[in-house]
């Protein structure tokens, strides 16, 4: 049980002085945007909430990317879409986001 990394290990000092090793559970950190490294908002990192729209927003590209950055990928996909852009005109970084919108 306490050879995986699940639990973080905490080294403390008994009482009599004795170094022991207390397991405690790992928080889970704060979701970011793949894109701008920005904190999300509108996800709960809390475990005890059931049901996946308590813990998540309904729009695409929820919990991956921020409110700016999936917009900008919308806007991007529905310029090539239309042609007025090029694949080769979106950074490297997106493109990925906006080929998944474009087959969406």
């Amino acid at each position: 049980m306490h050879r995986s990394r699940s639990q973080r290990r905490l080294h403390r000092v008994s009482p009599k002085g004795k170094h022991v090793i207390h397991y405690e559970r790992k928080r889970n950190s704060e979701p970011h945007c793949a894109l701008c490294k920005s904190e999300l908002n509108g996800i709960n990192t809390n475990k005890n909430v059931k049901g996946k729209t308590l813990k998540t927003n309904s729009r695409i590209f929820a919990g991956v990317l921020c409110a700016s950055c999936a917009g900008s990928v919308i806007t991007a996909a529905s310029r090539i879409e239309h042609g007025e852009m090029k694949i080769n005109d979106i950074s490297i970084r997106q493109r990925a986001y906006v080929l998944q919108m474009i087959s969406h």
